[in-house]
C-alpha cells in the first residue's frame, strides 16, 4: 500500500466487486491494478474517481480505515459521472486520487465517549467508516447508537451489513426508520429528526451527523433542545467538495473552503459560516 504524495496525479483503480445496495446506490470495491489498497485514509475523507472523457467527481470512501485490502464507495446515481459508474462492471478501470478532507476526529475527540450516530438515505455512506472503524477498535469507545432512516425499507443503504453485523455487536444499538407505512416492515415509521426526540437520548454522548439538509437542520435543532451542545456535534459536508485541493474555489462557505477545513466540522464551527450552507 503507498501513500499519494502528489495529490493532483491520480493512481489507477481497478472495480473488483459492485453490490446493489438500493435500486439507486451501489456499492463499488476498488483496488491497483496490483490487488492492493491505492492509499491510506482517516475516517470521513474522500477520494476523486475519474472515468477518463466522461468526467470526474468525488465521493466519501466509505470503508474503514481498518480495512487494510481495498476501498469501497456507495454512490447514489444523480448525474452524468455516477450514472456511468452505475453501468461499470467488474473488471472496468477508474482513475482514483486522495485522500481529501480532514476526516473525523476518531483519536483527538472520539476516543473514550459514548457515539450517536445519525443519519438519513445515502447520509450512511460516510459515517459507515467512521462506524467500523469503531467496530474495530471497540475498546476506545463507549456505547454506541445508531439511527438510520430512509424513505422506504428498499432505500436504506448497507442494510444487510445493518442487519447482520452491526446490530449483533456488544454496545451497539440500531434505530431504524423509514419515512411511511410498507408492507411487511415492522420497525418505526417516521422522520429521522422526530425520531431522535422521540428515542429521547442522554446528552452525554458525541453526537455525528450526516444527511440531506433538510434533515440535518431539524435534527440539530432537535439535539439543541434536548441539550446538545453545538461542540457535541460533528457533521460533514462533503457533498460541497469540487477540486479536494483548494484550488477551485467552488467549495468556499465565507472564509473557510470545504475541502481544506472540511469537510468534517464541528456545529459550532459551522455557526460562524454564512447561512448559505
Amino acid at each position: 500500500m503507498n501513500n499519494v504524495k502528489e495529490p493532483l496525479i491520480p493512481s489507477i483503480g481497478v472495480i473488483t466487486d459492485v453490490r446493489i445496495d438500493t435500486p439507486d446506490v451501489k456499492t463499488f470495491r476498488v483496488v491497483t491494478p496490483e490487488g492492493k489498497k491505492a492509499f491510506l485514509h482517516k475516517p470521513g475523507q474522500c477520494a476523486m474517481l475519474s472515468i477518463p472523457g466522461v468526467g470526474e467527481a468525488m465521493f466519501s470512501i466509505t470503508s474503514s480505515p481498518t480495512n487494510t485490502e481495498f476501498m469501497e464507495f456507495s454512490i447514489k446515481k444523480c448525474g452524468c459521472v455516477t450514472e456511468w459508474l452505475h453501468q461499470a462492471e467488474v473488471g472496468q478501470q477508474v482513475t482514483i486520487r486522495g485522500p481529501y478532507g480532514n476526516g473525523f476526529p476518531v483519536e483527538e475527540k472520539f476516543k473514550g465517549k459514548d457515539l450517536l450516530f445519525i443519519a438519513g438515505g445515502i447520509g450512511l455512506a460516510p459515517l459507515r467508516s467512521v462506524i467500523n472503524y469503531v467496530r474495530a477498535n471497540r475498546a476506545d469507545y463507549g456505547k454506541v447508537d445508531i439511527v438510520y432512516g430512509s424513505r422506504s425499507k428498499d432505500d436504506l443503504v448497507d442494510y444487510n451489513e445493518i442487519i447482520s453485523e452491526w446490530m449483533t455487536d456488544d454496545g451497539i444499538n440500531v434505530h431504524l426508520t423509514i419515512d411511511r407505512e410498507q408492507e411487511g416492515w415492522t420497525g418505526h415509521v417516521g422522520f429521522v429528526p422526530a425520531y431522535v426526540k422521540e428515542l429521547n437520548f442522554t446528552t452525554d454522548k458525541t453526537a455525528i451527523l450526516c444527511g440531506p439538509p433538510i434533515m440535518i437542520k431539524f435534527t440539530l435543532q432537535g439535539l439543541l433542545e434536548m441539550g446538545f451542545e453545538k461542540t457535541q456535534i460533528y457533521t460533514t459536508m462533503e457533498l460541497r467538495m469540487k477540486c479536494g485541493i483548494g484550488k477551485c474555489g467552488r467549495c468556499n462557505i465565507g472564509d473557510k473552503y470545504v475541502c481544506k477545513d472540511g469537510p468534517v466540522f464541528r456545529m459550532d464551527e459551522l455557526e460562524e459560516l454564512p447561512d448559505e450552507y
